[in-house]
């Protein structure tokens, strides 16, 4: 097997750890071998020597009072003089190993250590990372730090090479923003939507004051979650908006959100700044302009839809509460009795249910298929029913452990309607 640079530094290193845990092993032994091999355990035979002597102390003090006679004290004295002697004899010197002995130990421990390495489990994406980071190292380098827009040809031969090379080295300098916002336009590339939205979300917590990183995160969440503003994506461009209240693609953004939230009004204030914005700049921005007027026409046509639409109000049972987990999936549908495709659904978060209710408007807007709506459902008279269920997993078809509530039939002149999730799919 090809030795790398990264790989040969990585065990000669193991070797020299292993040696020492040899040498370390070896330490009592070369101790021993200095000392000829009759090392006695010297603590214990003191302390024998300090007992003796105290014990011989007694004994004279007793037969100096009279307590004990002569013969007594030196038939004692006899005793304690072959007790000594016996514990002498007992201390039995430390046998030093042989070289080969030792020999033995200091190859076998880096040898066994290595072999553990190996065999605990397959290394070879170690090194298959190490490979690419001798190979493309420097080139992920420099696309993360700006130097290069492209890399050269022979660094993508292996497009996995490079990536892994980028993200490792992004998480060697995980302190730097522009790396992570760099990443994420990799990740864009690949369609890794939901990496490349971790990865600028870091970028917003190490830099929240950068206009540019901010603007992205906020757009690439928007696009992700459906053309919806969730509560993150609006706290960005509020923050963008209070820095900088003539941003424009933080005002498109919020223009767009608003209008999918059914805040039409609100929708339409931002159109009518940003239109202001755009007509006070010098040039001719009449294109711009007529893009904000369809913009703007665009949302009074939703408004007129939405004002066709069913009113949802969603309750959640209360000894289901405690199942509903903080990144739940809420989905509400309208759909045929008699089955098939929703005629209108909405994907929402779990936060839309505050204290157990959510209330949620479906209209022709909310359509699947442009020709499959409420209101050619209503013209053909098919019996419709209101759905809602918590999705654990976020996906679409209900799985096990999901939280449901039975299908609610409506009349075609009924625009709201009371849903209750009280059960749990099997």
């Amino acid at each position: 097997m090809m030795i790398f640079p990264t790989a040969g530094l990585f065990i000669s290193l193991s070797l020299l750890i292993a040696l020492l845990l040899a040498v370390i092993v070896l330490v009592p032994w070369l101790r021993a071998s200095r000392t000829n091999g009759i090392a006695e355990d010297n603590q214990l035979l003191d302390l024998n020597v300090a007992v003796f002597r105290e014990r011989l102390a007694e004994l004279a003090a007793d037969k100096d009072n009279g307590t004990l006679d002569e013969a007594h004290y030196e038939s004692q004295k006899l005793e304690l003089e072959r007790q000594l002697l016996d514990v002498q004899r007992q201390t039995a010197p430390m046998i030093p190993p042989s070289i080969k002995s030792r020999l033995i130990v200091m190859v076998w421990v880096p040898v066994l250590a290595f072999m553990a390495y190996l065999l605990v489990s397959d290394r070879t994406p170690v090194f298959e990372l190490w490979k690419a980071e001798d190979k493309v190292g420097q080139v992920a380098d420099d696309l993360l730090t700006g130097k290069i827009d492209q890399p050269p040809a022979w660094a993508i031969e292996d497009g996995q090479q490079l990536i892994s090379a980028m993200q490792t080295n992004v998480y060697r300098h995980a302190d730097d923003p522009n790396r992570w916002m760099r990443l994420s336009e990799l990740f864009l590339s690949l369609e890794a939507t939901d990496s490349a939205i971790e990865s600028l979300a870091r970028a917003y917590r190490l830099s929240p004051d950068n206009e540019e990183i901010a603007t992205t995160y906020a757009q690439v969440s928007f696009f992700a979650n459906s053309g919806q503003l969730d509560a993150n994506s609006r706290r960005v461009l509020e923050g963008v908006l209070a820095t900088n209240p003539q941003h424009e693609g933080a005002q498109m953004i919020m223009a767009m959100g608003e209008a999918r939230a059914n805040n039409f009004a609100q929708a339409r204030g931002w159109v009518a700044r940003l239109r202001e914005s755009i007509a006070a700049k010098p040039g001719d921005h009449s294109q711009a302009l007529t893009s904000l007027d369809e913009l703007k026409a665009n949302i009074n046509s939703q408004e007129q839809q939405a004002s066709q639409g069913i009113d949802v109000s969603i309750t959640v049972n209360s000894s289901l509460l405690p199942l509903v987990k903080a990144d739940d999936v809420l989905f509400v549908a309208i759909r045929d009795v008699a089955g098939g495709p929703p005629y209108a659904a909405k994907r929402l978060p779990i936060s839309s249910i505050k204290q157990g209710k959510a209330e949620v408007r479906l209209s022709d807007l909310d359509a699947m298929m442009p020709g499959r709506t409420i209101h050619s459902a209503r013209a053909d008279k098919v019996q419709l029913a209101v759905v809602a269920r918590i999705s654990h997993s976020g996906n679409a078809v209900a799985e096990s452990g999901d939280l449901s509530g039975n299908p609610v039939v409506i009349g075609a002149d009924v625009n709201a309607v009371n849903v209750e999730i009280n059960q749990q799919v099997p």
